[in-house]
């Protein structure tokens, strides 16, 4: 436990097994136990678009759903679930299975504008506390064949660790043009609202 934190507060579990969120939280001074979730994110996406739902409620639905497993585990502790989805011009899009599915996406969203929606909920006991969604829009420059190749044999498969087979904070930068919204959200989690959360609920100093 670092300094920033209470140290009568309730234990936060990460019900995430991205080392990305794990980073970020403990970057931001906040120690979490890490609990990956199992939830079956193809066949909860596949009965979303049945219904229509949007990429948003995806995200948010997702989050929940990861918090929810978790939470009936650990009584008592603070569970943060969070999840990522990608949607271009109405498709969603999924982290490639593969460096030539990368390619292919890549390709897809190329000279385009894409939104990022992240969402994050905070369960106790499995009771939703609070939840947010944030949405980040960017635009991806448009690139030669040359490049995307380069790009793919230098960043290798790292990217298929990501909902759009890039990592903004590395060379995936070189693949934009313009990114508008939360730079967090685009990692995967909106550091500073559930900072905030954490706060109100004595985790962290105020």
């Amino acid at each position: 436990m670092t300094g920033l934190q209470q140290a009568d507060a309730a234990p936060v579990v990460l019900a995430s097994a991205s080392d990305v969120r794990r980073r970020l939280l403990a970057d931001a001074g906040l120690t979490v136990e890490v609990l990956a979730a199992p939830v079956d994110e193809a066949e909860v996406k596949a009965s979303l678009a049945a219904e229509g739902a949007s990429a948003a409620q995806a995200a948010e639905t997702l989050a929940e759903l990861k918090a929810l497993a978790i939470s009936r585990r650990r009584p008592g502790a603070l569970v943060i679930g969070a999840d990522q989805m990608l949607a271009c011009e109405g498709r969603w899009f999924d982290k490639p299975e593969s460096l030539e599915a990368a390619a292919e996406q890549l390709r897809a969203l190329c000279g385009r504008r894409h939104s990022l929606f992240s969402g994050v909920c905070l369960l106790r006991d499995g009771q939703r506390l609070w939840h947010h969604t944030a949405e980040v829009r960017l635009t991806m420059r448009p690139f030669s064949e040359d490049f995307l190749q380069a790009y793919l044999q230098a960043a290798g498969t790292a990217v298929l660790s990501s909902v759009g087979a890039y990592h903004l904070e590395g060379l995936g930068a070189q693949l934009f043009q313009r990114v508008e919204g939360d730079y967090f959200s685009v990692l995967g989690l909106p550091l500073l609202p559930l900072l905030d959360i954490l706060r109100a609920q004595g985790v962290l100093l105020s």
